[in-house]
């Protein structure tokens, strides 16, 4: 499965947050549900109209997601560095 045939992103729902497709649930909030303990079968007893497939696209959405990040470290110094004024 592709998560693009079952996550949209369009800037006129939730201010162009991912979303699965015909709702306005989030992918960020199916991730944080599943970070904090939730089942899969308590979220789709929650909301009845999404599908294991919708949380499966939400968890390759964000693995992909993951996957693209780029992370810079920063020098020693820089790190504890107070904010600047």
């Amino acid at each position: 499965m592709k998560w693009q045939e079952r996550i949209a992103i369009d800037p006129h729902v939730l201010v162009g947050k991912p979303v699965i497709k015909g709702t306005r649930i989030a992918v960020e909030f199916v991730i944080d549900l599943l970070g904090r303990g939730w089942t899969q079968e308590q979220i789709l007893q929650e909301y009845d109209h999404l599908t294991r497939e919708d949380l499966q696209a939400c968890l390759l959405y964000a693995s992909d997601t993951l996957k693209s990040e780029r992370v810079y470290l920063l020098p020693e110094s820089s790190v504890h560095a107070p904010p600047c004024e």
